[in-house]
């Protein structure tokens, strides 16, 4: 597994690369202090599996640096890892394509659920949104935004991941590598702004991909 952590504090990036090397003890972990320096380095490395991204530092931040990694690197989901709590700013990296959300206040433990989530193909939110929601507050929203942004191969994978097919079945049907449908599985539910396969094969259904009676 190779992480790329960004974070203007060096003591951040330094406590989250020793913790994820405990969980992960092969991890391979990256660290940038800007988020000009972490594109550079995302695009150096080909085989980068997430990016851990601080959401408010000095130059290009927020929103508009996981647009940037979104652009630069389709492939490889972002999570967000900021002091805020503050659910407009989850909504705004939601909204700009991360798919992770974890506040510095949480536990090793929910930063390594997190990143396995992600890595899986899910989003996480952190709990204080779920009481929020459940006390009558707005949660975030995850609507499909869609299938424009998809790529014919894109497009494809989603079709076979619809009608039920695993990430092996399909690597091995159109001869790609299994981390590259992971990619691809992680991209389209980025674009289609979902959390998880099945709801990825509702909006295929609904756009009629899968045909009548799919």
């Amino acid at each position: 597994m190779k992480l790329l952590i960004v974070d203007d504090h060096a003591v951040v990036r330094e406590g989250v690369a020793a913790m994820l090397r405990l969980a992960h003890a092969d991890s391979d972990i990256l660290q940038a202090d800007n988020t000009e320096t972490g594109l550079a380095l995302s695009a150096a490395h080909a085989d980068l599996d997430a990016v851990i991204l601080d959401f408010a530092m000095p130059g290009r931040a927020g929103a508009v640096a996981i647009a940037a990694f979104g652009k630069a690197r389709p492939d490889v989901p972002v999570i967000v890892l900021s002091a805020s709590e503050d659910p407009a700013d989850v909504q705004r990296a939601l909204d700009a394509g991360a798919l992770g959300y974890v506040p510095k206040s949480a536990t090793p433990k929910t930063i390594i659920l997190a990143l396995g989530l992600v890595l899986a193909g899910e989003i996480y939110l952190p709990p204080f949104l779920m009481t929020q929601a459940a006390s009558g507050g707005a949660a975030p929203d995850r609507r499909p935004k869609g299938l424009a942004g998809l790529t014919e191969r894109q497009t494809e994978i989603l079709k076979m991941l619809a009608a039920g097919l695993p990430n092996k079945t399909i690597a091995n049907a159109l001869r790609l590598s299994d981390k590259t449908v992971k990619a691809h599985v992680t991209a389209i539910f980025k674009a289609l702004n979902v959390a998880n396969r099945t709801q990825a094969a509702n909006t295929a259904r609904q756009a009629g991909l899968l045909g009548p009676g799919a």
